[in-house]
């Protein structure tokens, strides 16, 4: 009965962000349709089109609030964020699309503002580890607009930190040589945050400020309520310890697909024209 009581008003459907979704959509399939010989069944576009659905559902969906309960689902809901979605959507992106894109003068001048694939990485790591600093943590708790414009931010950076894996443009992605130490690159920028995690459960835990922002209307401390919501071992120390190698593996196995989605792809390309 708590339970009901605690999460009552908290599962909501952003509409808002599901029309503009919507109107995404419908946008990129005109252009695939008018601007490319691509139908809507293949690869590409369901790629697309799952990625933005993912996309709702990750951050406008009652999951969002469901994610907040536990360390170990929330990794899951930033792992499909930064690690799932944005390459998904850059392999969705046709390559004789984009070419007729970025000859827009607009995108052509906002190109020369770009970071580059390393900076983003870094940039990128540094501002995730800081996410999940208490302190922090809370400031975003409490604020909407800081935390929602904090998530943008990173979702922002993962494009570019992505872009030389799966860019649609071929000119723009690292050779096979340079594709590894990317990699190695990034899961070693990465692992602080997983560390961070898996140590903070044997040392002393982090409480879940999102939680206690859901109880606080009731005037209920977090704490005592904690264990009811959700059952072993997300209620437990060891929920922090799953954060950290959840997001590891996630990351890991989304690293490995991507980039063997993408040399699939342009061998398929080099057979067919060459």
């Amino acid at each position: 009965m708590v339970n009901i009581f605690l999460l009552d008003g908290q599962f909501m459907w952003n509409i808002p962000l599901l029309v503009s979704f919507l109107a995404i959509a419908i946008l990129y399939s005109l252009m695939v349709h008018h601007l490319t010989e691509i139908k809507m069944y293949h690869k590409q576009p369901l790629y697309f089109f799952f990625s933005i659905g993912l996309l709702y559902l990750t951050i406008g969906s009652p999951l969002t609030t469901i994610s907040h309960l536990s360390f170990s689902l929330h990794m899951i809901q930033m792992s499909i964020l930064y690690f799932v979605i944005p390459p998904m959507l850059l392999l969705a992106i046709p390559g004789n699309l984009f070419n007729r894109i970025k000859k827009f003068t607009i995108i052509d001048k906002l190109s020369k503002w770009t970071l580059s694939p390393r900076v983003a990485l870094i940039v990128f790591s540094i501002l995730f580890f800081m996410y999940h600093l208490p302190f922090l943590l809370k400031i975003f708790s409490l604020d909407s607009y800081i935390h929602n414009g904090y998530m943008l931010l990173l979702f922002l950076l993962s494009l570019y930190m992505w872009w030389p894996l799966v860019s649609p443009d071929p000119k723009k992605r690292f050779s096979e040589r340079r594709k590894k130490r990317y990699v190695v690159l990034s899961g070693v920028l990465l692992m602080p945050a997983c560390l961070f995690f898996i140590f903070s459960a044997f040392i002393d835990g982090i409480n879940n400020p999102f939680l206690a922002q859901i109880t606080a209307h009731l005037c209920i401390p977090s704490q005592s309520i904690s264990f009811n919501i959700l059952p072993p071992p997300f209620n437990t120390k060891y929920d922090q310890v799953m954060a950290g190698f959840i997001m590891f593996g996630m990351h890991k196995i989304a690293l490995r697909v991507s980039s063997q989605n993408r040399r699939e792809g342009t061998d398929a390309q080099v057979k067919k024209f060459g």
